[in-house]
């Protein structure tokens, strides 16, 4: 029999993941059914055989650079437990940036918004939990991701919420929004992250635009001020290298008040603008 301190001790195996004792105490916890707190409270608990044969299948997996979001089948983002599939892209905590942006620029308790390619549904869901007074529209093209956004909107039970499909604004019927949000695919097929890490698993479709990943955000840049009420924001992510290029392209469609704002690192990560 094995015990959590000594499964624990096994994250010295994962040599090609930056956060290797955490991916193993996430592994354990799902397998175990508990959070990660219980694993140091209890370092002593020996798993059963059934117990040791899941996390050994788990840890192998993960070895292979499987994502952990997919092995566990759950990622959190906003404080909200979403699930997540190989369909779209896992929500991460840089995406929170976006979500903390859009409160901080349309404190209103009543608005009509839209998260365009929202995937999981991880934007407009956080968006939710926080304003339930907002009527949010969650666009997607993908059927599978659909099916992963609804699932997730309907097990969090929030009601101001509608999943739609759409490929960006083309399926939408005409109509205003104060506030339009996207996390748009912005990596440039050459780049050469494409083939290293998570990104391995998650579908080139969410990820990859041409023109240097921009086509897309200079897509929904141009079409957005028609779906937008007078006043109304566009906030887009993008990448930590692109922000000078989005506030030209925004600048160039027409928008004011163009600005980037940088996450925690101190990249420029988001960029905004008012019609």
């Amino acid at each position: 029999m094995t015990s959590v301190k000594e499964n624990v001790a096994r994250s010295a195996e994962l040599t090609d993941s930056e956060s290797a004792r955490l991916d193993v105490e996430v592994l354990l916890g799902h397998v175990l059914g508990r959070e990660r707190t219980w694993l140091y409270t209890w370092p002593e608990y020996e798993l059963t055989a059934a117990e040791q044969g899941e996390f050994e299948a788990l840890l192998a997996r993960r070895k292979r650079g499987e994502p952990v979001a997919h092995l566990t089948g759950e990622r959190e983002f906003w404080s909200l437990t979403l699930k997540v599939d190989p369909s779209t892209l896992i929500p991460r905590p840089d995406t929170e940036l976006l979500v903390e942006t859009a409160l901080r620029l349309c404190p209103q308790s009543t608005l009509h918004a839209l998260d365009l390619g929202t995937g999981t549904g991880a934007i407009a869901l956080a968006l939710a939990s926080e304003k339930p007074g907002w009527q949010i529209v969650a666009a997607e093209k993908s059927e599978a991701a659909l099916v992963l956004a609804e699932d997730n909107r309907e097990r969090l039970g929030f009601t101001n919420v509608k999943v739609v499909k759409s490929d960006w604004f083309a399926q939408l019927p005409l109509q205003h929004f104060s506030l339009i949000v996207s996390n748009p695919p912005y990596i440039d097929a050459a780049d050469p992250h494409l083939s290293q890490g998570d990104v391995r698993f998650e579908p080139s479709t969410a990820l990859v635009a041409e023109r240097q990943g921009l086509a897309d955000i200079e897509h929904i840049a141009a079409q957005a001020g028609d779906f937008l009420g007078e006043d109304g924001w566009l906030l887009v992510e993008h990448g930590w290298q692109q922000a000078q290029a989005v506030r030209e392209i925004f600048t160039a469609a027409g928008y004011r008040d163009v600005e980037s704002r940088k996450d925690f690192s101190g990249w420029e990560r988001i960029t905004q603008g008012r019609k």
